[in-house]
């Protein structure tokens, strides 16, 4: 299945701190129908509405953490619906990719907190 939307990034701190950091952040959304986790694999998804597939995996990088989101499309009726209209929200890869911009700076460590990377 292909994304319609995958935007990554790197968070300097260790794979396994910004693992936790992502699982607990999307475990506590309010809207969280279909929610995912396998720890092992660093992995996460979120799925809800009628079409939405969100996964997350973190993996380690020479610079901390890569996070990478995927947005899939996983309707089972009015499959073709979906991507035309994403293409009526003019910009919706952009909104997802601010949005995953701010999330890495969440899962940022504090400045000063003095972490080390492996």
């Amino acid at each position: 299945m292909k994304p319609l939307v995958e935007v990554a990034g790197v968070v300097p701190a260790p794979a396994d701190e910004v693992f936790a950091r992502l699982a607990d952040s999307l475990r506590a959304q309010p809207y969280n129908p279909g929610f995912e986790i396998d720890a092992r694999r660093r992995f996460v998804a979120q799925q809800g509405g009628w079409w939405y597939r969100g996964e997350y995996t973190v993996e380690d990088d020479p610079a901390g953490a890569r996070v990478t989101h995927r947005v899939y499309n996983v309707a089972s009726r009015g499959r073709w619906a979906v991507p035309l209209a994403n293409r009526f929200f003019v910009g919706f890869p952009q909104r997802v990719r601010e949005s995953f911009d701010r999330m890495l700076g969440d899962l940022a460590p504090p400045a000063g907190e003095g972490r080390t990377l492996g």
